[in-house]
């Protein structure tokens, strides 16, 4: 059976869904979120806004992403590297490419691989 692309805000509650549930039982990366998110059903839904927001370019996210992980940098002591987030893009694909396939779907990729970048960048320059 064909893959569709992303369509609307259940595709990608879908996918966000889909990613943060690899996410919580990686080894690697599942202490950051398990220890920092305590309701899991507002944060699916935080993100699926931000990535609806992202993709389609007409839901209204409230939220400051960058300042969230230098925080959460902070709380756990600096500790958090490149590796960690090239294993949350990794994911990322891997659940996209697992679910759909199209503009849409090659969007969030392109997205996350920029967000990936920035976030990890202005994290470290935060440290100084």
């Amino acid at each position: 059976m064909a893959k569709q692309d992303i369509k609307d805000r259940n595709d990608v509650y879908r996918l966000v869904s889909t990613f943060y549930d690899t996410v919580r039982n990686d080894k690697t990366r599942g202490p950051f979120f398990n220890n920092s998110i305590k309701d899991w059903d507002a944060h699916l839904e935080h993100l699926t806004t931000f990535w609806e927001s992202s993709l389609f370019l007409k839901t209204k996210y409230s939220g400051d992403p960058l300042q969230t992980h230098i925080d959460l940098d902070k709380r756990f002591n600096h500790s958090i590297s490149e590796m960690h987030f090239g294993i949350w893009l990794n994911l990322w694909i891997k659940a996209v490419n697992a679910l759909f396939e199209g503009d849409y779907a090659e969007n969030a990729k392109h997205r996350a691989r920029k967000m990936r970048t920035f976030i990890f960048l202005k994290m470290f320059e935060a440290r100084s």
